[in-house]
C-alpha cells in the first residue's frame, strides 16, 4: 500500500525556517503529482504547493509565494517543502498527498490526491 510520511515540523519563531519532508513508498506509477496542504484549527484544509514529475510544473498559493519552495529528490523518493520567513498564520498541520500524473501540471484541489500522509505540526510563535 502506498505510504507517505511527513516529517520536519516543529516550533519556530516568526521569521524562521523549516524544511518539511514527505517520504513516499510503494508508489509504482512512473509519474506523479504531490501536493502539500495544511489545516489550521477551525479552518478548512488549504492547498499550499504542488509539483508534477511529468513536466516539472509547480504551483504555490498566493500566501506563500516567495517564501516556500517545493522540490523533489527522486533518488530518495522524497518531496520537500522549504519554508522561509514563517509567519504565525502558517501554523497548521501540514499534509502531503500524491496521485499518478498522466498529463502534467498540478493543482491544489485536495480531491485530486489519492493517498495522504498523517501530517506534521508546524507552529510559528514567539
Amino acid at each position: 500500500e502506498v505510504q507517505l510520511v511527513e516529517s520536519g515540523g516543529g516550533l519556530v519563531q516568526p521569521g524562521g525556517s523549516l524544511r518539511l519532508s514527505c517520504a513516499v513508498s510503494a508508489f509504482t506509477f512512473d509519474d506523479y503529482r504531490i501536493g502539500w496542504f495544511r489545516q489550521a484549527p477551525g479552518k478548512e484544509r488549504e492547498g499550499v504547493s504542488c509539483i508534477s514529475s511529468k513536466d516539472g510544473a509547480t504551483y504555490y498559493v498566493d500566501s506563500v509565494k516567495g517564501r516556500f519552495t517545493i522540490s523533489s529528490d527522486n533518488a530518495k523518493n522524497t518531496v520537500y517543502l522549504q519554508m522561509n520567513s514563517l509567519k504565525p498564520e502558517d501554523t497548521a498541520v501540514y499534509y502531503c498527498g500524491i496521485s499518478e500524473d498522466y498529463i502534467g501540471g498540478c493543482g491544489l484541489l485536495w480531491s485530486w490526491y489519492r493517498y495522504w500522509g498523517q501530517g506534521t505540526q508546524v507552529t510559528v510563535s514567539s
